[in-house]
């Protein structure tokens, strides 16, 4: 139905959105206020005849929001080739042919997603960065705060000299003051074991 095919519609914004924050760590701005959405500017408009690319092209024309759609949208068209859930396809929920050919913001030409990845592969140190910074965030329990950040860059360096090996990140994460300053405060004391051991009896 209908309903099932914009429920399930993908958004390459929301991917390209995605990939820049997870993958590079440099979110774009927030959008400005009282942009209108492109079901909005859609149902303004006779878009019946056109692609999801072509909507959108021609919801992004205005700036300030063209300047940010320039870096946000050519990494999601490159991924349209995936459905929600995945899977491999050549036409959108429209039927139309998906056109994945795109130039990104540092003006590479890709062709779909195995060229997108080969092209971010030039981004590795800030994929390591933003790496480090998520599993730290996970092993501390709490944000990466500016006073972390000698450390990620550390991490992420020592990191470069090992060839990428995830191992070496984990290692520079759980032997980090951070981490084993946190880990020592968490560590019930003896005199505390032995009370809770003492009442259990």
């Amino acid at each position: 139905s209908m309903t099932w095919v914009q429920n399930n519609r993908t958004s390459p914004v929301k991917r390209g959105v995605w990939v820049l924050e997870n993958i590079l760590g440099t979110p774009p701005p927030e959008p400005p206020p009282n942009v209108p959405g492109l079901e909005e500017t859609a149902a303004d408009t006779d878009t019946g005849h056109l692609s999801l690319r072509e909507q959108m092209t021609k919801h992004r024309t205005s700036e300030p929001c063209a300047s940010c759609h320039k870096i946000m949208d050519p990494i999601g068209f490159a991924l349209e080739p995936f459905t929600a859930d995945a899977k491999w396809r050549s036409r959108d929920g429209s039927g139309a042919p998906i056109d994945a050919a795109v130039e990104l913001w540092d003006g590479t030409r890709v062709n779909g997603p195995v060229e997108l990845r080969a092209a971010l592969l030039k981004y590795s140190p800030q994929f390591v960065r933003t790496l480090t910074e998520k599993l730290m965030t996970y092993a501390l329990g709490r944000g990466v705060e500016y006073y972390d950040m000698p450390v990620v860059r550390r991490i992420a360096t020592d990191a470069e000299r090992n060839g990428y090996k995830f191992s070496s990140i984990v290692l520079g994460i759980v032997t980090s003051p951070e981490f084993l300053m946190r880990s020592k405060a968490q560590a019930p004391s003896d005199d505390r074991v032995a009370s809770v051991q003492g009442e259990g009896r």
